[in-house]
């Protein structure tokens, strides 16, 4: 009886956390340099985060996420929630814009992708956007498609995105290795039959890589 696994032949890739520096130290800088308890923020991520799903319908991450909720909403809504140390009033107009302003771009995976790209695997960008602007001008040649939550009306960990995001390649989920820095992100996606990588360095998920696609990509 033949193989019938498919083979993989296309990448589809995170962008925070993956393509820039880590979430927890961007974020404490960020509470750092705002004088945030952040305790107090990650409190109020784990409740909007862990919300059942009819309180899904209106939570505010998700609907950002989704394009439905404006950002200066958002930020309205997330900084009645913070506690600044000295217990002053928490600043709602360009919340977001300072809460990315730590994350790093990290060159050695943005090539690792060109790389990849090279061998002849398609890739794409599968983002969750929380209405931050994303550094287009640097993506020349990297992507095959681009997929952000907030323009398709998806999230991660909805099954449809991953889907939306394999089809915009011309293959199927099964044919897909997908890269996130959050383990539930890569369970949902697992679970539609892409191959899943939770990114925690660059070595790791090069050597990864390698050994899935058959290729090298030092």
């Amino acid at each position: 009886m033949p193989d019938e696994t498919p083979v993989l032949r296309g990448l589809l890739v995170d962008w925070g956390g993956v393509l820039t520096s880590g979430l927890d130290v961007a974020l404490r800088q960020w509470a750092e340099l705002d004088d945030l308890d952040f305790d107090a923020y990650y409190r109020a991520m784990v409740g909007w985060l862990s919300a059942s799903p009819v309180e899904a319908e209106v939570n505010p991450i998700h609907a950002l996420e989704r394009g439905q909720l404006a950002v200066p909403d958002f930020e309205r809504k997330l900084a009645a929630k913070l506690v600044r140390r000295d217990g002053g009033e928490v600043q709602a107009e360009g919340l977001l814009m300072r809460m990315f302003a730590h994350f790093e771009h990290q060159p050695q995976m943005s090539a690792l992708i060109r790389r990849a790209r090279g061998h002849g695997i398609k890739t794409g960008l599968l983002s969750n956007s929380w209405g931050n602007t994303y550094p287009r001008e640097t993506w020349d040649g990297m992507f095959d498609d681009i997929v952000i939550s907030g323009e398709v009306q998806l999230r991660k960990p909805e099954p449809e995105i991953y889907q939306l995001a394999a089809q915009r390649l011309a293959l199927r989920p099964t044919e897909c290795v997908f890269i996130d820095d959050l383990e539930l992100n890569v369970v949902a996606a697992r679970e539609l039959g892409i191959t899943g990588i939770v990114h925690t360095s660059y070595e790791q998920t090069r050597s990864e890589l390698e050994a899935l696609f058959g290729v090298d990509l030092t």
